[in-house]
């Protein structure tokens, strides 16, 4: 009785957890870590299809291929939380990143046979590849920083995901630099962002699971190693009826609506080849600086959580406005049917400095954009688990959304009626979002409030099962 007694007296030993911020499984090495896959594969990508037509001078097959990639990027999006929950980060990775590679390679293809069915094909399966590796990146991006700290990590992993689109931009550049006559890219441009894919692709091995990732305070960012079919299956139809997703919606289809419009109508119209891989620096470079600038505003501005969401909210609303307001003024001079007559180069000085600064405005806009709405979903829980369902319907979504939006161009609908479309869904999704964080988003006092409740709860529960075994005793 009496070695009975010890035995359930006894206290299971605290295993000491490392608190430097720069060990393998620190919220910070991993979000590091992805940032750097996503700067091999899907920042490539960006700097690729940022050139408009992909780097082609008819931008029919890079259109029919992205309508394919986002269709079925819409499904995967969804079902993506459900996989990387199953499947686990590493393998759900290795799959995603390994489509990039293919992709990049039927340009290559397409460079000397001009068909477009491995174009298409290919963006098809990047687009399962891609729900796949956007789900993972969400989840990790989201659920490991600090409460306090999302807005910093977000923009930290957007500064690194977008040097991917800065280098990108400069192969193009260099490649095409003395072809100031060249209508499409060379070889070597598509060679190169292969080289960079299949590097991401190996590095997405890197990734931990977030059951073995470790904050700072000793939590960890999920307590289930892995999920099953039938619950991933069930969780994911939830999301369809969760309020809080429906007020989502708007702002998910609007966030890569605008791209085929950017790229095709703004870049790949008004500037030669070399001079779009120069734009693309700068525009990758925007993004930077916006998530930077978006992610302090919503991190240290207010002590209040829901008062930061509300301010950046209101800043990137006012950007957003003015940025689409000059787009309007600058669209106002050409139209499908009346193309500028020279495509202008980057030494064409004034001339070339107005659409430069437009372009370079709307990279700023599009990570401030996305990079406040990251912080709304990380805002909503911290579980790696739940944010990674959430992060693939906000992914799924804004796919179906850039599906929709590369048809609509491939129809040759009007350049004017492109950007009011682009403006007006950016602008329906402001007051919405608003709805939602006066809602939803929680200061850290309540949340922390609500762990101390479950953790009493949990101890009055324990303590009554063991009031109640020693009784029956």
């Amino acid at each position: 009785m009496g070695e009975e007694d010890a035995e359930a007296g006894k206290v299971s030993p605290t295993i000491p957890v490392k608190r430097s911020i720069f060990r393998y499984n620190s919220p910070l090495v991993q979000v590091v870590l992805i940032g750097f896959v996503c700067f091999c594969c899907p920042g490539m990508f960006n700097a690729l299809s940022g050139m408009g037509g992909g780097g082609q001078v008819d931008p029919t097959a890079a259109n029919n291929a992205n309508t394919a990639l986002y269709t079925t990027f819409a499904v995967f999006g969804v079902l993506g939380g459900g996989i990387y929950n199953i499947l686990g980060p590493q393998l759900t990775l290795l799959g995603g990143c390994s489509t990039y590679v293919l992709y990049a390679g039927s340009f290559l293809y397409y460079n000397h046979y001009h068909h477009q069915a491995f174009a298409i094909v290919a963006g098809a399966f990047l687009g399962v590849g891609a729900g796949l590796l956007w789900a993972s990146q969400g989840a990790i991006m989201t659920s490991y920083p600090p409460q306090n700290r999302k807005g910093i990590y977000i923009a930290l992993f957007w500064s690194i995901f977008n040097m991917g689109g800065v280098i990108g931009g400069l192969i193009p550049f260099v490649m095409n630099y003395h072809r100031t006559e060249a209508v499409s890219v060379n070889d070597g441009t598509y060679i190169g962002f292969m080289v960079f894919m299949s590097i991401g692709t190996l590095l997405s091995l890197s990734i931990l699971h977030p059951s073995r990732v470790v904050r700072s305070d000793g939590s960890r960012c999920t307590n289930i190693k892995y999920s099953s079919v039938s619950v991933e299956a069930a969780e994911i139809l939830k999301l369809f009826l969760d309020w809080r997703m429906l007020l989502l919606v708007p702002a998910s289809w609007a966030s890569n609506f605008f791209y085929s419009y950017q790229f095709n109508n703004v870049n790949a119209v008004l500037f030669n080849v070399r001079t779009r891989g120069l734009n693309n620096i700068f525009y990758w470079a925007a993004q930077m600086l916006g998530s930077i600038f978006i992610g302090y505003i919503m991190d240290f501005s207010f002590k209040s959580r829901k008062s930061r969401g509300l301010l950046g909210l209101v800043i990137v609303a006012v950007f957003g406005t003015a940025i689409w307001g000059g787009g309007l003024a600058k669209q106002l001079d050409y139209h499908r049917l009346n193309l500028p007559a020279k495509k202008l180069d980057f030494k064409d000085g004034a001339d070339f400095a107005g659409p430069f600064v437009l372009y370079f405005s709307y990279g700023l806009l599009d990570a401030m954009f996305q990079s406040m709405v990251y912080w709304v979903i990380g805002a909503l829980a911290d579980d790696s688990e739940v944010l990674s369902r959430y992060n693939g319907f906000y992914k799924g979504v804004q796919s179906a959304g850039a599906a929709v939006a590369w048809q609509i161009d491939t129809h040759k609908v009007p350049f004017l009626n492109e950007l009011v479309t682009n403006w007006a869904l950016m602008t329906v999704s402001y007051p919405l979002l608003a709805l939602l964080i006066i809602r939803a988003v929680k200061d850290e006092n309540e949340v922390d409030d609500e762990k101390t409740n479950k953790v009493e709860q949990s101890v009055v529960v324990s303590n009554d099962n063991t009031t109640s075994v020693n009784t029956s005793t």
